[in-house]
């Protein structure tokens, strides 16, 4: 009953903290927004640590599916981003990655969806692309859209990620990067050392944006 207890309450709680924050900050956006128009389909990728207030750039506009993994921690995160209106798809490198894989590719060709993807989730290393996203990417044709947000102040968590939480009534900013373009036939090291260098520039132009 306790743990049932739990796995209710906490999505509903991270819900409610996403809210308040979201609602509390002010926020920029750099790069080409989001157009729920646009034909092009793409995959979007973050950081673990920039989890929380991605939804702002999605909710009740986005098309697609996020993959979450199907570790026990994910559980929570997925519940969440139902309560929040995306869709997702359970898999992970170290379980049911193959299935989940084939599920979002199959979205793209059959459902004409978006996909999101944190490139260095479940587990790490900590901000470092791994291969399963640019197979991903590959698969599906999308390009890569590296996506960051950043505040002027924020909390940082004790975690494998140090996942970022912004604090309220601040103000923050999105950056969507420039789409990074892999095909069937690159370079695995090459296509990956591409998105890693726009998922790290995309930071940093986040994280500077208050300098």
């Amino acid at each position: 009953m306790k743990n049932g207890l739990v796995i209710w309450l906490l999505p509903r709680l991270i819900k409610l903290i996403y809210l308040f924050l979201v609602n509390t900050i002010r926020w920029d956006l750099v790069g080409t927004p989001y157009a729920s128009d646009d034909p092009q389909r793409n995959l979007y990728a973050f950081w673990h640590a920039r989890m929380l207030m991605i939804p702002k750039l999605s909710r009740g506009v986005w098309h697609g599916y996020m993959l979450i993994s199907s570790h026990r921690d994910g559980g929570f995160i997925a519940d969440t981003m139902h309560l929040l209106g995306i869709e997702t798809v359970r898999g992970s490198s170290t379980r049911g990655g193959a299935r989940a894989m084939l599920q979002m590719v199959r979205a793209v060709k059959d459902e004409n969806r978006h996909l999101a993807i944190t490139p260095d989730g479940p587990r790490g290393p900590r901000e470092k692309v791994k291969k399963g996203t640019i197979q991903l990417a590959m698969k599906a044709e999308l390009p890569v859209i590296p996506l960051c947000y950043a505040t002027r102040r924020q909390w940082r968590i004790n975690s494998w990620d140090h996942f970022y939480i912004p604090q309220p009534f601040t103000r923050g900013v999105f950056v969507m990067g420039d789409p990074v373009i892999v095909s069937a036939d690159d370079d695995m090291d090459d296509a990956i050392a591409r998105v890693q260098q726009a998922m790290d520039e995309t930071q940093q132009k986040a994280d500077s944006h208050f300098d």
